[in-house]
């Protein structure tokens, strides 16, 4: 199972922008999450067509299942 924390930003112009992070150390703490979402706001290193991160819109832990299927 591959674990995805994704923080979700919203950009100058409205759109979101996304920042996936993989394997994210667990549990996953929300005052931890947030406080690293308004530092990257607030470092402003990021650039997207969009526009710069204006603030935070969500984030949520993905988690993903694959299966291989053997082919003969």
């Amino acid at each position: 199972m591959a674990k995805v924390l994704e923080l979700i930003f919203v950009t100058e112009e409205g759109k979101s922008a996304t920042i996936s992070v993989d394997n994210p150390k667990e549990p996953v703490e929300v005052n931890t999450v947030k406080l690293a979402m308004e530092k990257i706001i607030a470092g402003n290193v990021f650039v997207t067509a969009s526009g710069d991160f204006v603030d935070l819109k969500a984030a949520r832990l993905v988690e993903r299942n694959v299966e291989e299927v053997e082919l003969i």
